[in-house]
């Protein structure tokens, strides 16, 4: 008969010895019906799918109207510098015209010769009458070309005014309906994200009195979260998981309770957590206690919202659990690393890629 401690030796070595078996897949539970059809928990999918939806029409629309603004802002730069050539040239204009009009006047007021135009009309005109008849020519051809000049600038002016009063009004039409569709976008976002925030809350998601946990879990803001380091995300822009005390990135989040919701119509009850988000310290905390089982501090997807250490049987290579996730998992965008099949071996870490996530 053992002894209380080879007894014990004895179910530990069994313990190993099952984890570390050649693969056998395992029979469903009994009580289950192997048939079961997966189906989505209500409309969460089709929600996130709408919210993933709007913010895309809403990043284009937002893009459209800066270039729109963009290709304004060139085109009233080139306007202004057309207009401040014209305005340079009609100075220059201005100055050609005044000596022009004062030798007109000079020329009214002192006639041709000092008889005036009779010497140059009875055949007397002499050199100076003659030469003061050439200086009222050129006087006038001069002021007939600033004339022509004026006119043709004028005009110039009345186009470019005209243009650029079609332009800018344009441009504020232009503006105004972007602006508008972009409010409507961003309405209809905040009523999908508001829809979505409700159907986690029945779901069982801890949505705090403020609303903080809400904001945490709309799918639109995790690039707030892209922004910070592995492992440095403030909590508060971390969706919480039906597992209480667990968290993730938003997508994530919601992408883990649709498939949570799955799970728990396949086999009775919830998936089992163990860990979800880890700070820096606490990647630290994991690598120092289980060397070989946890990846350098700064480098797990764990830092980042995006992985899941699982229990209730999905920790058992090929068990039921395990054998169920493996082939739904990737239908919520939730996944069994490669690396995880041997090296280390770790049937319980399962992380999320928003690419692979067919019902989004």
């Amino acid at each position: 008969m053992p002894t209380p401690r080879s007894a014990g030796l004895i179910a530990v070595v069994v313990a190993m010895t099952s984890l570390f078996a050649p693969p056998v897949r395992a029979e469903a539970p009994t009580n289950v019906p192997k048939a079961a059809v997966v189906v989505d928990p209500g409309s969460l999918t089709e929600l996130r799918k709408e919210a993933e939806k709007s913010a895309k029409e809403l990043e284009d629309a937002t893009k459209a109207l800066e270039q729109r603004r963009s290709k304004v802002a060139a085109q009233e730069k080139e306007l202004k510098t057309k207009l401040r050539a014209l305005d340079e040239a009609e100075s220059q204009l201005a100055e050609i015209r005044k000596p022009v009009s004062r030798l007109a006047e000079l020329f009214y007021q002192q006639p041709i010769g000092g008889d005036g135009i009779i010497p140059f009309l009875s055949g007397d005109a002499g050199v100076g009458t003659l030469r003061a008849m050439s200086d009222a020519s050129q006087i006038v051809a001069v002021r007939q070309l600033a004339v022509e000049q004026t006119s043709r600038l004028y005009k110039e002016t009345e186009r470019l005014a005209t243009e650029a009063q079609e332009l800018r009004a344009g441009n504020l039409l232009a503006e105004a309906q972007m602006a508008a569709e972009i409010d409507t976008l961003r309405l209809r976002s905040d009523k999908i994200v508001k829809s979505l925030t409700a159907a986690l809350v029945k779901m069982g998601i801890k949505i705090d009195k403020v609303g903080r946990a809400a904001l945490a879990c709309n799918p639109l803001r995790i690039t707030a979260a892209d922004a910070y380091p592995n492992g440095l995300i403030p909590r508060t822009l971390l969706c919480p998981l039906q597992q209480r005390g667990h968290m993730l990135r938003a997508d994530a989040a919601i992408a883990f309770v649709s498939l949570n919701e799955a799970y728990r119509k396949q086999f009775g009850r919830q998936i089992c957590v163990t860990d979800a988000y880890r700070s820096l310290a606490e990647q630290q905390s994991v690598y120092y206690r289980r060397p070989g089982f946890a990846a350098v501090p700064g480098r797990s997807n764990h830092g980042f919202g995006l992985a899941v250490d699982l229990c209730g049987g999905v920790e058992r290579f090929r068990s039921a659990e395990f054998n169920w996730l493996e082939k739904n998992g990737k239908r919520y965008g939730w996944f069994h690393p490669d690396w995880a099949y041997s090296s280390p071996f770790e049937p319980w870490h399962w992380e999320y890629d928003p690419k692979i996530d067919s019902l989004i």
